[in-house]
């Protein structure tokens, strides 16, 4: 089987949502930087450190380096991940405290997206999949595709912040809807920046972040 037929067959699962990692130990690891346990949450001090790139927390000039190539090779397999499927899409590439982002942008690529993101998680596993295969390191990279990552992130600060509202005023814990480890990870910053702590309960894909009474 040629290589360009084993690509269309990657680009056909990853539009079928049918291929999202049951283990994707980098997400979970970012969530857990994120204050997925309520010591955790704790220790996230404020804004800047409220953004599912770590913060201001800068890698050092042979990291970037590192993080550039990570850039470099998931836009190239993106890029043919693209031609295949007949798609237009513009790539713009990033590194974001101590990981590489890239985004699609300039093209409305809803289809990519998919239902709640599913498309998008698999496309971005597969990404790094493509990224350890050349370098034979985990990668924890993130991808964004028409702003999707962006627009949600604002939209879960949000509703962090009106839940924070609910729980000082009732005293009383606030279970929130089923989410990613990249959504969670969010709430769980916006959260503590708020000064209330969070904990992820549940398991996956039906893991929640319930926000807790001070």
């Amino acid at each position: 089987m040629s290589e360009q037929t084993d690509e269309r067959e990657e680009v056909d699962e990853a539009l079928d949502a049918d291929v999202i990692s049951e283990t994707n130990e980098a997400d979970e690891a970012d969530e857990a930087e994120g204050a997925d346990e309520p010591e955790a949450a704790e220790e996230t001090e404020g804004p800047d450190e409220a953004d599912e790139a770590d913060g201001d927390q800068g890698a050092s000039p042979a990291r970037v380096d590192q993080l550039e190539a990570e850039g470099d090779i998931a836009a190239d397999y993106l890029e043919e991940l693209l031609d295949i499927a007949d798609l237009d899409g513009d790539l713009d590439m990033d590194v974001e405290g101590d990981r590489a982002a890239v985004s699609i942008v300039g093209a409305e690529l809803s289809q990519l997206v998919g239902s709640d993101g599913e498309v998008l998680e698999a496309l971005q596993e597969l990404t790094r999949l493509a990224v350890y295969r050349e370098t034979g390191e985990r990668s924890r990279l993130m991808l964004d595709i028409s702003g999707y990552r962006a627009d949600k992130r604002t939209q879960l600060e949000k509703l962090a912040e009106e839940t924070v509202a609910r729980v000082k005023e009732t005293g009383e814990p606030a279970p929130l809807e089923p989410m990613t480890p990249f959504e969670r990870k969010v709430v769980h910053d916006a959260v503590a920046a708020a000064g209330l702590s969070s904990e992820s309960e549940g398991v996956e894909p039906r893991r929640f972040v319930v926000v807790l009474p001070e």
